[in-house]
């Protein structure tokens, strides 16, 4: 990159690996220096949790935030009844909007913790704004739509984007409902930049077309100068996707997942990821950065630690980052059963006259995912009860043996305890 941006906001976006692709970087970066620019990123509202794969992002709105500007977080609950077809190989099932809405009050409780609202919470005030589409998607009249928007895009062009031309392909089905949804998405930049004077999308760079196409709209309609910028999608050094694990997605809201949980998957990061994500998730200084990816053997580990606690502190809070360090040092170094663990709660009804069998004390915790794949752990050696290797798939726990909590231990990583309520 020849070009040396001056705004604070790109700087910190080069700096710390945010940045991909950017429209107009020079012409972005002197709005940047003459005040405060609104920009947004769009989230679906298809859980009542956003998971680490869009903790990327937030950090770029909290970014954008913390160097000046005004963040704008675009809950996608008119978008959201459709879905984005983007490099999906089906279509997602429709919600009600009574399950978005609910999402969409679960999103909110991540966005409180990156973001500050403010005490008016619309922005005017410049602090951060929580926009929902559905308030002028909703509302659309069709042919009016059609004539106003639907004329500015050419369908030769929508064939040709990657996550429509990926479908047809392959032969699978793109229902004309997904078709759509590239044309509602530009029409969000259009509409954020009427009422919010939004200048700036930002996505990951599977949405370069959808950006585009939203900034070409904009000026045609609103005649604004507005501008794209994308971030690299992120993969593991091992090339596995950000935000899963073998236990399933890694949630951002504690009744989604634990905070010790949520703090093991950062624990585990692999060492050749460290020094890039302790970059992208925490707001470390750059100098410091460099000095704990320069670790190396077992001193690596140290630097694992300070990103679960710099992650969780900024995800759950001080406290439960310090609670979670401590349960892993009661387990890991200890041996012990930390009190933070992942619990599962067994009623007396849970039991049969023989007791609950090894395997599915596995499965209840979350340790399995199916009794076959607790059965296989047994097998290959990897399930302990209590610190102790369990061989016998069929072994049965009664109640009384459940007295004390049980530690139950998949692999040298995952453990969880089983009690009775």
């Amino acid at each position: 990159m020849t070009y040396q941006p001056k705004s604070e906001f790109l700087r910190v976006m080069i700096a710390r690996g945010f940045l991909q692709d950017c429209t107009d970087m020079e012409g972005l970066d002197a709005r940047l220096m003459r005040g405060a620019v609104p920009g947004y990123i769009g989230f679906d509202a298809t859980a009542t949790s956003l998971h680490v794969g869009s903790l990327m992002q937030i950090m770029m709105l909290r970014w954008l935030q913390q160097t000046g500007h005004q963040p704008i977080a675009l809950m996608g609950g008119g978008t959201s009844k459709i879905g984005d077809p983007s490099f999906r190989d089906d279509a997602r099932k429709l919600m009600t909007n009574e399950m978005i809405n609910t999402n969409i009050a679960g999103i909110r409780r991540v966005f409180d913790k990156f973001l500050d609202f403010g005490a008016s919470g619309d922005g005017s005030d410049g602090k951060a704004i929580m926009a929902n589409n559905a308030d002028w998607l909703d509302t659309l009249e069709y042919i009016p739509f059609l004539r106003e928007v639907g004329a500015l895009f050419s369908v030769n062009r929508m064939l040709a984007f990657e996550s429509v031309k990926s479908r047809l392909d392959r032969e699978q089905s793109l229902s004309f409902l997904e078709f759509n949804y590239m044309i509602l998405q530009a029409y969000d930049f259009s509409e954020l930049n009427r009422r919010h004077g939004c200048l700036l999308q930002m996505g990951g760079s599977d949405q370069w077309g959808n950006i585009v196409n939203g900034i070409d709209l904009s000026r045609r309609m609103n005649e604004a100068t507005v501008f794209g910028l994308t971030s690299p999608l992120l993969t593991k050094a091992d090339g596995s996707k950000m935000g899963k694990s073998a236990s399933g997605a890694i949630w951002l809201n504690e009744d989604m997942l634990s905070p010790y949980e949520f703090w093991q998957f950062w624990r585990n990061t692999l060492d050749a990821d460290v020094g890039k994500f302790l970059k992208l998730y925490t707001e470390m200084p750059l100098d410091e950065i460099s000095r704990l990816e320069a670790l190396e053997g077992q001193e690596i580990n140290d630097a694992k630690i300070v990103l679960a606690n710099e992650v969780t502190t900024m995800c759950h809070g001080r406290a439960a980052a310090e609670a979670a360090e401590a349960t892993a040092r009661e387990v890991f170094e200890a041996g012990g059963a930390g009190e933070d663990l992942p619990t599962v709660v067994l009623a007396a009804s849970d039991f049969s006259e023989a007791g609950i069998s090894i395997g599915q004390l596995f499965v209840r915790s979350g340790l399995a995912d199916s009794g076959k794949a607790a059965k296989r752990l047994i097998a290959d050696g990897g399930a302990k009860l209590n610190d102790q290797a369990v061989s016998d798939a069929g072994l049965m726990i009664t109640p009384d043996q459940m007295a004390e909590p049980l530690k139950l231990s998949a692999g040298k990583k995952r453990h969880a305890l089983a009690k009775l309520g």
